[in-house]
């Protein structure tokens, strides 16, 4: 009980809770249904990650090697991504490793690299691919570079790859915890109505990927996909530094390691269904709320919009 109160107050206060200090607190309590997976829980399972050629996404590939899985490096950069494949191959001997190229926030790239991935025979699907824009940038379709990357890339690869994730993969949404200071904002999804907003951008669409977790984990429950939403904490990765500078130079000692930023998305592709469920928000191998103040909550309607939303705008 006590365990359970000093994680709830590193929860609410954000900065312990966030910050390395919150998960080398609770990684001690690592045990029982929230312990670290078997070495081999994830032999013969294939797993893509997005956005896997560093910080979190590299972290994350080299996680789930160590427990095993087949893991398929879905980037952007062929030359990054044969860097961080060479790079886990080091560290991890044996590890059979692949290299996908895909442009989340181009809507045809999906589509042709979806059918690619599907003859993988994939189990789980981790979307981590992840940008914060400093200007407002368009994606080839002309969406909001962060809307596109985040939402539209995602639904549209969950939506192609579904039937090959069946009849038990997982989902997993790389939110963030930024999430939690922003509503459902469907009115400007394409962020015109107001001065452009790089970290407000990318906070919305980390709050629609959350809600998409919840809208997915409904539709495939029937097939045995099982969908799961994560944040990360504060993660020292490449992404942090060249957009977040001065937030890193404040907090610099107290960031997590990409390894203890990346656990529970690993956790999540390994840990056994009858814990995790499905259509929860994941920090720290605990499930958390979706929301702290309750204006941010958005309406059952507003849930149903913003799934007619990604289905029109991604065809």
């Amino acid at each position: 009980m006590l365990a359970r109160i000093v994680d709830t107050v590193l929860d609410r206060t954000i900065a312990p809770g966030y910050s390395r200090l919150g998960y080398l607190l609770r990684s001690a309590g690592f045990v029982g249904d929230r312990g670290d997976p078997a070495p081999d829980a994830l032999r013969g399972r294939v797993v893509l990650v997005t956005g896997a050629s560093s910080g979190l996404g590299l972290a994350t590939v080299e996680g789930l090697a160590r427990l095993g899985a087949t893991v398929h490096l879905v980037v952007r950069d062929a030359g990054r991504g044969a860097a961080a494949r060479d790079a886990v191959a080091a560290a991890v001997p044996g590890a059979d490793l692949h290299v996908t190229l895909c442009d989340l926030s181009d809507l045809d790239d999906v589509r042709r690299a979806a059918k690619e991935l599907a003859d993988t025979g994939p189990h789980v699907l981790i979307h981590n691919a992840g940008v914060l824009p400093p200007s407002r940038t368009l994606s080839p379709q002309g969406h909001e570079l962060a809307f596109a990357t985040h939402v539209l890339g995602p639904h549209l690869l969950t939506s192609l790859l579904a039937p090959s994730l069946a009849p038990d993969g997982r989902v997993v949404f790389v939110s963030s915890g930024g999430m939690y200071a922003q509503k459902l904002e469907l009115d400007d999804v394409e962020s015109t109505k107001v001065p452009y907003s790089g970290t407000a951008a990318y906070a919305r669409t980390k709050r629609m990927q959350v809600v998409l977790t919840g809208l997915w984990a409904d539709r495939l429950a029937a097939s045995g996909v099982s969908v799961h939403a994560t944040h990360p904490g504060w993660a020292d990765t490449p992404g942090v530094t060249s957009s977040l500078p001065a937030f890193r130079t404040v907090v610099g000692p107290l960031l997590r390691t990409p390894d203890e930023g990346a656990d529970t998305a690993v956790w999540l592709s390994a840990a056994p269904a009858a814990v995790i469920g499905t259509g929860r928000f994941w920090h720290d191998r605990r499930a958390r709320p979706e929301h702290y103040v309750p204006w941010t909550r958005e309406t059952p309607a507003d849930r149903e919009r913003l799934w007619t939303l990604c289905q029109e705008l991604t065809g």
